[in-house]
């Protein structure tokens, strides 16, 4: 196994298109190295990681999922990667996640992704969600590039109060602890 291709998949929801997509991959004699799915409003959405032998071309992946029966059409989007899975950058030891809510309105992922870009904070994970007209966000950050955590802190604080949020930051350690569920 030699070639590795990052594989973007969308497609109206339905039982089984993860086992179509997988078998797809196994078909063809891959190794799925990463996977991260969702449905987001009836919409199934996934990227993933696999390697193949290096006869195996993006065309042909691209090719197999599209022969996969399904009532719902799949989009498909195949790269080789430049970077081997070996040279995989490791998780940044400064990652922080800020947890942000608010009354719904337009522009909040912009406002709270434009600060990280001005601050020179990577998003390395992002997920939102709307319930009623409550706005969650919750974003794992790379701030190995942050000079000064309490700078980012009152900065955060001023920019929360412009945009309408309660925002939390803390290290990822101490989220996971505080975050964590013990079961007896």
């Amino acid at each position: 196994m030699g070639k590795e291709m990052v594989m973007s998949v969308m497609s109206k929801d339905r039982p089984g298109i993860v086992a179509d997509i997988t078998g797809a991959i196994y078909q063809l004699q891959g190794d799925l190295a990463d996977l991260n799915q969702s449905v987001l409003c009836d919409y199934f959405t996934m990227i993933l990681v696999a390697t193949f032998d290096d006869w195996v071309t993006p065309e042909d992946v691209a090719a197999a999922f599209s022969h996969i029966p399904s009532e719902t059409r799949l989009e498909v989007v195949v790269k080789e990667m430049t970077t081997p899975l070996g040279a995989k950058a490791k998780k940044p030891q400064d990652t922080y996640v800020l947890t942000a809510q608010g009354k719904n309105k337009s522009g909040l992922v912009h406002r709270i992704s434009l600060f990280c870009f001005q601050h020179g904070i990577n998003i390395l994970d992002l997920a939102t969600t709307l319930k009623g007209d409550q706005y969650t966000m919750i974003l794992q950050l790379d701030f190995s590039r942050v000079e000064s955590v309490d700078a980012i802190r009152s900065s955060l604080a001023s920019c929360a109060v412009e945009a309408g949020l309660t925002v939390v930051l803390q290290h990822e350690d101490i989220f996971k602890a505080v975050s964590e569920i013990t079961l007896f």
